[in-house]
Parts: C-alpha cells; structure tokens; sequence
C-alpha cells in the first residue's frame, strides 16, 4: 500500500467514528484532554523551575571550600567551613575513583543527557509499591543539581515537585557543561558525613588526597553518600565494608574492573587513619587562630579555601596537653582539695553546668592554661586555654586577667637594676606600713607570714618575698617599674599603687609569656605570632607575618636581671619542681619565676629557656583557694617542667646566655652587700656582678676579728 492509499484509508476510517455520535463524542474527548494534559505538563516543565539557578548561575556557580589551618609540620590541623571541602581536579584522580561512585550512582552517566529514563522509571514503581523507602532514581546530573539549588530546597524534600526540579536543572546542567565537568563538580559536593568533596573525606578516612586512593578505598568512600552516617567507616566499619564490596562486585559487573581485582579489593583491610578521631586537637589554638581570620576576612573564612598555616609544634602540643591534664587530675585528688571535681562536674546535665558556668566563661572546677613561645621568632608553639573545650571556648591563654602575683616581680627588680641599683642592694625583710587615704594603711604580707631581715635583691627574689619587692617599688616608683613593664610587652593597664609591685594587676598570660621573652633574649621583646602565612585555594600567599622583635632593655641590664631569674629556679621557689624532681641538668640554662596569689587562688610559673618561653596558670575562673598550701612551685612549675624536659629530651641544649662585655664582678657580703673582707664568713660571701659604675666600693663593717658572724662560719642567715 503506498503513502497515498494510506492516508485515504485513515481517512475513511476516521470519517467512519465520526459518522457514530457515541465514538465521536469519546474521540474528542480523548484529544481534548490528552492536549489539555500536555499543555499542563509543558506548563508545569517550563515553569517548575522559576527560582532555580538560571544558565548564567549554573556558570558562574561554585562549590564552597573549607579554610585549612596547617601546623608548622605542615599537618593538617584543622578545616574552618559550614561544610569541609577541598577541591581536586577530575584530571588528578585515577580512573577507579570516579568509576566507583558511577558504578553504584550512574552507571549510564556517560550516555544519558542528564536524566536516566530507565532508572527513573524503575524508582516512580518502587515509589509505587514501597513509598518513600523504595530506592532513588537520581541520576549524579540531578544529584549535582540538587545540591546547587539546595538552599532553596529542604534536602530530605524527596517530593515529585523537587524531582521535578532537579531533573530540569539537570537537563540545563547537561547543555552547559561537559560529562567531565559535571563528574568533577559532583565529585567535589557530595557529603561524607559532614566532610565534603572526595578530597576532604580522603584526607579525613584515610590520612592521604583522593589521587593516592587505592581501589578499596575508593570503592569504601563511594559507599557513604547514599546514607553517610550509616555508611560512615569509623561509626560502622562492618556495614561500610558490606557496602563497599558491593560497589566492587558492580564495578566487576560493569566491566569497570576485572574480576580478580574485585575480590583483592574485597579482601583489603579497612584501614582508617587516627585522623578519623573526632577531637579537635589544639581546638583553643584553633579558635583563636580562626577569630584572628574572621578579623580580616569575615565570613569569607568558611568558602574561601584558604590555606593557613600556623607555628604550633603538634608534638609539643601533645606533651603540655598531657602534662596540664596529669596536673589538674594531681590537684583534683590532693587530700586538701575540697571543691567540686572535674569528674563530678561531667556527671552534670549539660543544661545545668551552662546556667552554673554563666555560658562555658566560669567553670566549677580547677582550671589550666599553657603557652610556649619560641623565644625567637614568637611562634605560638604550644596553647592550651582551659581544661575541657566542649565545655568552654572561653580561651584563659588569651582572654582571662589574673593577677600575676610573684611573676610581676621580675619587672620591678629589672627596672631597678636599669636605674642603676645593684642586685647586690639589701633590703630588709621587716614590718612595713604605708599610708592609704580614706583606710587602713596597707602593710604587705610574706606569703610564710614572717620576716627575713636583711636581704640582697636577688636573695629577696629567688625567695619571693613581698615585703622587700613593695619596698623596691617605692624606691624606684610605680610609675617607674609600670612603663618598663609596658615596654617589655604588658599591654593592660597596671595600677599606680604599692600593690603592683607584687602583682595586683590584672593581666593576660598571653601578655606575660610576651614580656619574659625580653628576659630570653637579653632585652630583646618579641611579639608573640600565631600565622605564618596565608595563602589562597591556588597557592597565591596573601599575608605574611613578620618576626616582630624590637630592643626595649639594655643588653648588660638585661643579663643581670635574667641571671637572677636563673638563681629563682636553681636556689628559690622553682627548685624542687624544676631542678630535682625532672631531674633538669644544670647544663640546660633555664630562668623563671613562680607566682602564688593571696588565699592560694592563683598558682604561675613562667620558665624560659634561649630557645623557649612557658607560661603556666593553675586556678579556678571564678577565684577562690585552689587547696590549702597550693603554689605556684608546687602546683604549677610541674606542668613547664614537664614541658622544657620533653622539649631538651632529643635536642641539644643551648649554649648560656652570652654575658656582655661590660659587666663586672665583685665578692660581696650577702648581709651588708659590700664588698667582702677576710673577715667575712664564707657562708654569706657570693660573687655577684654589675652594670659598670653600680658596683659598691666600700668595704663590709659588720664583720671584724671579734664579731659573732666571725666566730661562728657555719651560720648562713648572715646572724638574722
């Protein structure tokens, strides 16, 4: 039958139905709606998506991309984002990688225009008979498109308008993009269990980038999409490898891989690197480092893939964690502690500890703080601001004032030796009243309640007596000692009054670990330096920090203070912490000053060595005694001990403080500090030394052929 004969039987026959009233009616009926439901339908394609991304949106989209905070080992320490992501070109990947996630997502990805007929038939029956729980019918197009217009689209919206949706955005992503574009774009959004992009879940599971993926690996990250917390391989390693060697048999059946290289596959261990812990380490270096970012580039932080790197020693992190940690359990189990535990506390509903904390900024339980500076550079090699930071962000290393107590002193006796009063000066130890308008005059107390007499300054600050230093502060003047201070890094306010001297003021540790740098550097102050660099997702550096030093003592001065910051730790309050229980060598040059406040509220230790400064604070944030008998020798100089030990454990010790040139020496008596005749005894006879022109230059007249301290050598207190 040819073209023609065909038509005029159509024809006939159709002139036939109309001819009976019945089938005409039907007929009509049947194109009236079957026009009536393709117009609709048109209507509803072509307006379906109004509000999802346009041509030009799709074009210039682009994925979000986590800021990665790196150690100064160049260890990824942290990712700052709303969602973890790294980027990685589909060029850099091997060809099992994306094959894995095809094989179980797309397996006709390469063929379709972005939607799977096939597929999406099979998931509306499924949807038929099983519901909501039959499987999906998206293909990876539609998932990218989903993910592109999900902020206007609840995600677990599994609604036919949604799929409507993405199956037209998918069928403009196909129009605009290539397959490989539209894979490397998938490959970089998908969720693994709040880390996002293949690059960062490689780098979270396995500790490697997604190029150095094996087959098994590959094959375990693309089984986590389709339920990322069910499939999660540190939460539930045996269904991750159940589903994992599922997407190998498919792979196998698709011809992605042969058959022996699946059941090798299979028989791969799952090995997941410790990185998978969920605890952040250094989380209060961490935040500081990210509210210093915030500061410069705002929100800009969680989209811009910027690559910071930091000076945090990991190593040396670990060792104060665990040394702080170790401290603070030591006190929660002292026989004199009587307040509530660290234990006790995690007991607590978290509801009630937020209400008794006033929001994470006041714990009930004894706190700690740690910082070590490279003495150099100022790089923030170690930090640690509280005991728990689930429970407070609230950063003591950086945030907190306390008062400093005995750690203040050292400005004291360093602006007195700058205005030419020598270490040799004797002081004495005694009753001390000074005036105070409108109360009761203030009289300074020694923390052991009694006197000393007669004291050289550096005795009265290896021994930490208060009275002495008050004296000092009024000799020299407050105003004297508070610009010195502030010179050498203080940047708070400190008081014009007599208590300063011993430490009243407020201060940040941050702000005195900076100022005992210029005692580790010979007067030389250096700012303190969280971030090295800063550089964009593709390499480009945009900040660079600079080493901050600037000399703020004279270097003879310097030296003179700082050897008598030495003497603290080998003959005075840090003794027995530093020296004999860590069992430090003398060969190891090392100064520091400890610090107890009144009532035992606050317990310091600060120790520094050519090459470090340690910072250590032990107390609660709501002040009050610690334990009875709590100091800062006893309760704190352990944790900067334990530190500077680990740190020298494995590298040679520094060589000594280089002593200046134009220092001198002279024999001393330690009562009258003058100089020493044959007379004196032996026992209160010590080589001090001195700027030029400060050295005494008269003779001792205390001690003579028939004086008691003559008669009597084995005397030390010099007949106090």
């Amino acid at each position: 039958m040819g073209r023609g004969e065909r038509v005029t039987a159509i024809k006939a026959g159709f002139m036939g139905l109309v001819g009976k009233p019945r089938v005409k009616t039907a007929g009509l009926i049947i194109l009236g709606l079957s026009g009536l439901g393709a117009g609709l339908a048109w209507g509803v394609w072509a307006h379906i998506c109004d509000d999802c991304p346009s041509i030009a949106q799709i074009y210039a989209f682009e994925a979000k991309e986590a800021t990665q905070v790196f150690a100064a080992d160049g260890s990824l320490l942290a990712q700052l984002a709303v969602e973890r992501r790294t980027r990685i070109r589909i060029e850099d990947l091997p060809q099992h990688v994306y094959n894995a996630f095809i094989a179980v997502e797309d397996k006709r990805f390469w063929g379709h225009a972005g939607i799977d007929f096939p597929r999406t038939i099979r998931a509306f029956i499924d949807f038929v008979i099983g519901g909501y729980g039959g499987g999906g019918g998206s293909s990876i197009t539609q998932q990218l498109a989903g993910n592109m217009f999900a902020g206007s689209v609840n995600r677990r919206d599994i609604s036919v308008r949604r799929k409507l949706r993405e199956m037209r955005v998918a069928v403009d992503l196909e129009r605009a993009y290539d397959k490989r574009e539209i894979l490397e774009s998938y490959l970089n959004q998908i969720n693994f269990d709040g880390f996002f992009g293949v690059q960062a879940a490689a780098q979270r599971y396995f500790g490697k980038t997604a190029a150095q993926l094996n087959l098994p690996e590959a094959a375990t990250l693309a089984a986590i999409p389709r339920n990322p917390a069910g499939y999660n391989p540190t939460r539930n390693p045996h269904r991750a490898i159940g589903r994992r060697n599922l997407i190998l048999a498919l792979m196998a059946d698709q011809k992605l891989i042969d058959d022996h290289d699946a059941e090798s596959a299979k028989a791969y261990p799952l090995e997941l690197t410790e990185g998978t812990r969920v605890k952040q380490e250094a989380p209060y270096f961490v935040e500081w480092v990210r509210q210093l970012l915030y500061e410069r580039y705002g929100t800009g932080i969680y989209e811009m893939g910027l690559q910071v790197y930091t000076t945090l020693d990991p190593n040396l992190q670990a060792v104060a964690d665990s040394a702080l940690l170790a401290q603070l359990e030591w006190v929660d189990r002292r026989p004199t502690f009587s307040n509530v535990t660290f234990e006790e506390v995690r007991t607590w509903a978290p509801d009630s500890l937020y209400q008794v904390s006033r929001g994470g900024v006041e714990m009930p339980y004894v706190q700690g703080m740690f910082i070590a500076l490279d003495a150099v550079t100022g790089d923030v090699r170690a930090l640690i601001g509280g005991r728990d930071f689930d429970h407070s962000e609230f950063n003591r290393a950086t945030q907190a004032r306390r008062q400093p107590g005995s750690v203040f002193k050292p400005f004291v006796y360093t602006a007195a030796i700058a205005a030419g009063v020598p270490a040799s000066e004797v002081i004495y130890d005694a009753p001390y009243y000074l005036e105070n308008i409108g109360g009761d005059p203030y009289s300074p107390r020694n923390f052991e309640n009694d006197f000393k007499g007669p004291l050289t300054l550096r005795r009265a600050l290896a021994r930490s007596i208060n009275v002495v230093a008050v004296k000092l502060g009024q000799q020299i003047g407050e105003e004297s000692f508070a610009q010195l201070a502030t010179r050498m890094g203080i940047t708070s306010e400190i008081p014009r009054v007599p208590s300063a001297a011993i430490g009243s003021a407020e201060l940040t540790p941050m702000e005195i670990a900076s100022a005992y740098t210029t005692f580790a550097n010979l007067g030389i102050r250096v700012t303190p330096r969280p971030i090295l660099r800063i550089s964009s997702k593709d390499g480009r550096i945009l900040w660079e920090s600079q080493i901050n030093r600037e000399r703020v003592l004279e270097t003879d001065v310097a030296w003179v203070a700082q050897s008598m910051l030495r003497d603290a730790v080998d003959r005075g309050t840090g003794t027995s912490a530093i020296r004999s229980r860590y069992e430090i060598p003398y060969s190891l040059p090392v100064g520091g000053k400890t610090g107890t406040t009144n009532e035992a509220t606050n317990a310091w230790f600060v120790g520094f060595t050519p090459d470090l400064v340690t910072t250590t604070w032990l107390g609660f944030d709501r002040p009050q005694r610690i334990y009875n008998g709590a100091t800062g020798g006893g309760t704190a100089a352990p944790v900067g001990a334990a530190v500077l030990a680990h740190y020298y454990q494995n590298r040679p010790h520094p060589e000594p403080w280089e002593r200046p040139l134009n220092l001198i020496d002279r024999t001393v008596d330690e009562t009258t500090g003058l100089l020493a005749t044959q007379w004196c005894p032996v026992s209160v006879s010590y080589k001090e030394v001195y700027v030029i022109g400060t050295e005494p230059t008269e003779t001792c007249d205390l001690h003579g052929p028939l004086s008691v301290e003559t008669r009597d050598p084995g005397r030390t207190d010099g007949g106090r």
